[in-house]
């Protein structure tokens, strides 16, 4: 398999005139190796190139796994990128990962004069765009587990509403305990659960506010299992939504139905963020969707490409990514539905099973004893 990941990168590297492609994201390199590697602020890279490939890393982190390529180990007193520089030869196209640290790569630079620097993420990020099937049963199963986490938040909700306080935090932390319950013991990302008028921050930081009645709530809640993570985003209403609510909701749901219809192979990826923009826009809120549509998702939770309305690329089956329109009115409330799909040869799948009418939380009921 992972031979065949190799293969893949290089062929994207001759496809954009690549000669060597140093790769240093440890999401790429788990991808590509099969191991994981958090080697904090010390180098690690994988130098990929026609014919050969050499993964360069700290001798404290020795590895057990038999890796098909070379490893190169140094010692802290090392020059690692010297190293490196020695396997490249002079002259050629050097593609280097977005977000490698500039001290690693104006040393090399220095060290190679001659070669030509380019970003070369775009070898990888392709490679990595469309899931094999063992890819997509582990996004699959990742989601089956996410379906059954939201559906605990909920229940966790509705039994303890009026008897204790909730939080954001707190609810936050219920989701991990949900997780690690389920067998998931690493999230995709921090928990975003919004309380009333912090629904209408896309990406508000969760915090101590209280859930008090009638307020909107959003769980956007994801987590990583078999290497692979799990996104989506519900939105509830704790005691009677009033009747704009209800109608924004309706419209959410629709855009996130429509969008979701819309995907298939073929379809540039600005017409499925047209397909969900159009709803809104129409019904008069479109100023109110202020991000893109979706993300692609995978062994990160954002990953290549974007379902926004510059995106000109076509749709291909094995592409797996969000579906995440939203309505955000500040100092209200917001909306936001999430699902993940595969693009399948004839539509796509729908990894999310979690409802998406709108689902509401009881107030409790007073008792009164006389």
């Amino acid at each position: 398999m992972y031979s065949e990941r190799l293969k893949k990168v290089r062929s994207h590297m001759s496809l954009n005139q690549i000669n060597a492609m140093i790769v240093t994201a440890t999401d790429s390199i788990f991808y590509l190796l099969g191991v994981e590697i958090h080697p904090g602020e010390r180098l690690l890279a994988l130098l990929i190139e026609e014919h050969s490939a050499v993964l360069f890393l700290n001798a404290l982190f020795p590895l057990k796994e038999t890796l098909p390529v070379a490893v190169r180990y140094y010692k802290d007193t090392d020059r690692p990128i010297e190293m490196i520089s020695k396997e490249i030869e002079d002259q050629l196209t050097v593609g280097i990962d977005k977000e490698w640290p500039s001290r690693f790569l104006l040393e090399l630079m220095g060290l190679k004069p001659s070669c030509h620097f380019v970003n070369g993420s775009i070898t990888v990020d392709t490679a990595r765009l469309i899931k094999t099937k063992d890819e997509g049963q582990w996004m699959q199963n990742a989601s089956s587990i996410n379906d059954e986490v939201m559906r605990r938040v909920y229940a966790y909700i509705q039994d303890n509403v009026g008897i204790k306080t909730i939080t954001e935090s707190a609810l936050q932390e219920q989701v991990k305990i949900f997780n690690s319950e389920l067998g998931v013991h690493e999230l995709s990302f921090t928990p975003l659960i919004c309380f009333g008028e912090n629904g209408a921050e896309p990406h508000h930081d969760s915090d101590e506010t209280l859930l008090n009645e009638n307020q909107a709530i959003i769980i956007d809640i994801g987590g990583r299992k078999e290497g692979y993570c799990s996104d989506m985003t519900r939105s509830f209403f704790y005691g009677t939504p009033s009747d704009e609510y209800i109608k924004v909701y309706e419209l959410v749901r629709k855009a996130n139905l429509a969008a979701i219809e819309a995907v298939k192979p073929g379809v540039r990826f600005k017409e499925i963020d047209e397909a969900a923009r159009h709803v809104i826009e129409e019904a008069g809120y479109g100023e109110f969707f202020t991000h893109r549509t979706g993300h692609g998702i995978g062994i990160n939770v954002h990953e290549y490409p974007d379902v926004s309305a510059v995106n000109e690329m076509i749709c291909e089956a094995g592409m797996t990514f969000s579906i995440e329109p939203g309505i955000y009115l500040t100092g209200k409330f917001g909306v936001r539905i999430e699902d993940l799909v595969c693009v399948t040869d004839e539509g796509c799948v729908v990894l999310n099973q979690y409802p998406k009418a709108l689902m509401t939380i009881n107030v409790p009921k007073l008792e009164c004893k006389i």
